[in-house]
């Protein structure tokens, strides 16, 4: 016989399921499979999804069936469309059209590397399918990758809702256990496995290759914390590139910790949007966060009686600047909203230019006048706009602590610099603290607890260390806290020096001299906050050694000793407790006016605020 005549090569068998031909197994796993079928009666493709297990009885199956079909009339752009929901040989099944996309586990096969940013945009569109079911009520049961579709266009459609468990559930040996569907703890516990399995498929895709080596997502799942001690945190070795906020966020969507967690697909889906704002914009992208909430409320809400105070000073025409500046500077919202404003493009176009930024309150009062300065008073939000109570409480806790870093920040300054600057730049490193605590409340609560030290795992082993601050507000917003600030602070037309002063000194890095009185500037205000920082996060057993470390750090450029930050501290309680603007610096010595000489040498940029803050 000749090559010819050799018979074509018969395609694989088919199998039948009722009328479907199965054609090929898209994926399985210890709860569900998902076939490839043909159906004859619409001449299409199909991809059926049905339990690994059969329902134990009628009244099991009806329960499937019913949850199947609820979950079947909801309606959203990330949830795949039911074609058929059937029973064969008590056999039930969902059926979706297969030209809606190929198994995010086909993708994966023919694609094992992707861009980062591609990996959150198919997370994100996941996560809003599955946060809008888990909103009516619905859990998915079984997020496989093969229970989750990708267009040709990219856009992501879950498959298959509450057909692969969530009435009658397979455990990790494949046993069934029913599940009182009307429960509501049942239905939390359901959506918030979907959401530890959604961090599991982000460390798919990331990585590439499965988390655990195990393809099997719910096997994964169930290695995992409380049900066992297996650990995912995202390797430093990725295909592609991997920035440190996403990689915290990955990192606490599967963290060994139950309560680290994200606890709902809203919140996990918050950060990766936050992330992906931040990273596809330039400088200005976090600000996008806060646009909305600036125009609305304000930057921060006005303390109690700054109305009344605005009022007695505009009474008091003849009254200095500098002694009004003393009285505008005790109200945290006024001061910024002065620096908005003499800052913005808009004033800014009105000097000459390469003006340096106003950075001192008597030149913004003398640049408005009374009347601006009752218009920007005018302008804040009451107290404590749209906070609740307790919301309230922890924002004017953590203006108390601002306030008390930057009385420290005036005390420990080295002689030549102004007190008023000083202040400033020390509560600017506060900025987006402070933003994120009035708009974001809910999310700076979650930020304060990831930073929280954890008791130990098991008895004899030591505590984990909670996350760092920038880490939590990864996490939680996608961005760090400080790069809001830094937007914010370069929407009201601060400069790229004072964005330098204004960024706080990593605590991990070595302190260096200053090049420059910006850098002064920055090391004064860091010192300040970081010692305000040890007194209240750090366990009072603790505080002694970490001041003295503290000390040691910046020791040799400011020449400060850990008695010298203890006196400072009780200096700058003193300036909280009586209202003043100004805290005594350390040694006897005045403390120096604006028009004190400035350090040797001092720069080009040093010269230039001092002539434009003068009186």
């Amino acid at each position: 016989m000749s090559a010819t005549d050799t018979p074509a090569a018969k395609p694989p068998p088919t199998r039948a399921f009722g009328r479907f031909e199965l054609r090929r197994l898209l994926g399985k796993s210890v709860r569900s499979m998902a076939w490839l079928a043909f159906d004859p009666r619409s001449s299409q493709e199909v991809m059926l999804t049905m339990p690994r297990v059969q329902p134990a009885d009628e009244a099991a199956l009806h329960a499937w069936k019913s949850e199947a079909e609820r979950a079947a009339r909801l309606n959203h752009p990330n949830l795949a469309h039911v074609v058929e929901i059937g029973v064969h040989e008590h056999w039930p099944y969902v059926a979706v059209d297969r030209e809606l996309g190929q198994t995010l586990g086909e993708r994966l096969e023919a694609q094992r590397s992707m861009a980062a940013a591609d990996a959150v945009e198919w997370t994100i569109q996941l996560l809003e399918g599955l946060a809008f079911a888990h909103e009516a009520g619905v859990a998915h049961g079984d997020l496989q990758p093969h229970q989750v579709l990708v267009s040709e266009q990219g856009v992501v459609r879950i498959m298959a809702l509450a057909a692969c468990g969530v009435a009658h559930s397979a455990d990790a040996g494949g046993r069934t256990a029913p599940v009182d569907v009307n429960g509501l703890q049942a239905g939390r516990a359901a959506a918030r496995r979907d959401v530890l399995t959604a961090g599991v498929l982000l460390h798919l895709l990331l990585c590439g290759q499965p988390a655990l080596e195990e393809p099997d997502t719910a096997k994964v799942v169930d290695r995992l914390p409380p049900t066992g001690r297996d650990i995912i945190r995202l390797p430093w070795t990725t295909p592609q590139p991997v920035a440190e906020g996403l990689r915290a966020i990955a990192n606490r969507a599967t963290d060994r910790q139950e309560r680290q967690r994200y606890h709902n697909a809203r919140t996990l889906l918050t950060a990766l949007n936050g992330w992906r704002e931040a990273a596809a914009a330039d400088s200005g992208g976090p600000l996008a966060l806060l646009l909305d909430r600036l125009h609305t409320v304000g930057h921060l809400p006005a303390t109690p009686g700054v109305g009344a105070r605005v009022a007695r000073l505009a009474l008091a025409e003849g009254q200095r600047t500098d002694e009004m500046a003393e009285q505008v500077l005790q109200d945290m919202a006024l001061s910024f909203e002065l620096l908005r404003h003499v800052n913005s493009a808009q004033v800014q176009g009105t000097q000459a230019s390469g003006s340096a930024p106003v950075l001192t309150l008597r030149r913004a009062i003398a640049l408005v006048g009374l009347k601006g300065l009752r218009q920007a008073a005018s302008a804040l939000r009451a107290w404590p706009g749209p906070l609740s109570e307790p919301q309230a409480e922890s924002l004017e806790k953590l203006m108390d602590r601002v306030r008390l870093a930057g009385h420290t920040a005036q005390i420990l300054r080295p002689a030549g610099y102004d007190p008023e600057v000083v202040y400033l730049v020390t509560v600017l490193q506060n900025l987006g603290r402070l933003l994120v605590q009035y708009h974001f409340p809910e999310e700076a609560g979650q930020i304060r607890d990831l930073m929280k030290t954890l008791p130990p795992a098991a008895a004899g082993e030591p505590e984990e260390p909670g996350m760092t601050e920038a880490a939590a507000s990864f996490a939680v917003l996608g961005v760090d806290s400080e790069s809001l600030g830094a937007a914010v602070a370069r929407h009201w037309g601060l400069n790229d020096e004072v964005l330098h002063m204004v960024r706080r000194l990593p605590v991990e890095r070595p302190v260096r001299a200053a090049d420059s009185d910006g850098d002064m500037l920055r090391i004064a205000a860091s010192i300040a906050n970081e010692v305000v920082d040890v007194i209240t996060e750090v366990p009072p057993t603790k505080v002694g050694a970490a001041l003295a470390a503290v000390a040691q750090r910046y020791g040799r450029v400011l020449e400060v000793t850990s008695r010298e930050i203890g006196e400072a501290l009780q200096g700058a309680r003193a300036a909280l407790k009586t209202g003043t603007s100004v805290a005594t610096p350390r040694g006897s010595a005045p403390a120096p006016s604006s028009e004190a000489p400035a350090p040797a040498a001092p720069s080009a940029f040093a010269r230039s605020i001092a002539s434009r803050n003068a009186h």
